[in-house]
């Protein structure tokens, strides 16, 4: 999984060193999927080709939604947000936030998702991420 959320973040072209600035970021620990819904995405042969992470709280996060390189653009990702926004949903969460990668924002706007804000960068001082946030009905 960690592997794949590089691959997929790697897909906007960031330096080499920016991505190593997340690897250790980026790594799913045990703890970290204990307790949550983590959910995967298939290909016809079995291959993991996305998965997403939410947090159940109120609101909802979304923690992590990450697609294979090769699979974005198929609908992957929208199947994985929807099957997100299901999981928050169910939780009984109002909302499902995002603390989304700049060039991922698009894509969440087009799901619905609007800003709210923006967060500063843990990693990259001076750099801030688009909070989103999609209400949901319950």
């Amino acid at each position: 999984m960690s592997a794949l959320a590089l691959r997929s973040k790697a897909h906007w072209g960031y330096p080499a060193d920016f991505l190593e600035l997340w690897r250790e970021e980026m790594h799913l620990h045990p703890d970290e999927i204990d307790g949550h819904e983590v959910w995967v995405a298939e290909s016809g042969t079995g291959a993991m080709i996305g998965y997403h992470r939410v947090m159940n709280r109120d609101p909802a996060e979304l923690e992590d939604l990450w697609v294979e390189p090769a699979a974005i653009g198929s609908g992957v990702g929208r199947l994985l947000f929807e099957h997100a926004v299901g999981v928050a949903r169910s939780s009984g969460a109002s909302a499902l936030e995002i603390v989304a990668d700049p060039h991922a924002a698009a894509f969440y706007e087009r799901m619905g998702a609007v800003v709210i804000g923006a967060v500063p960068s843990q990693l990259i001082p001076g750099r801030t991420l688009p909070r989103m946030r999609l209400p949901l009905d319950r």
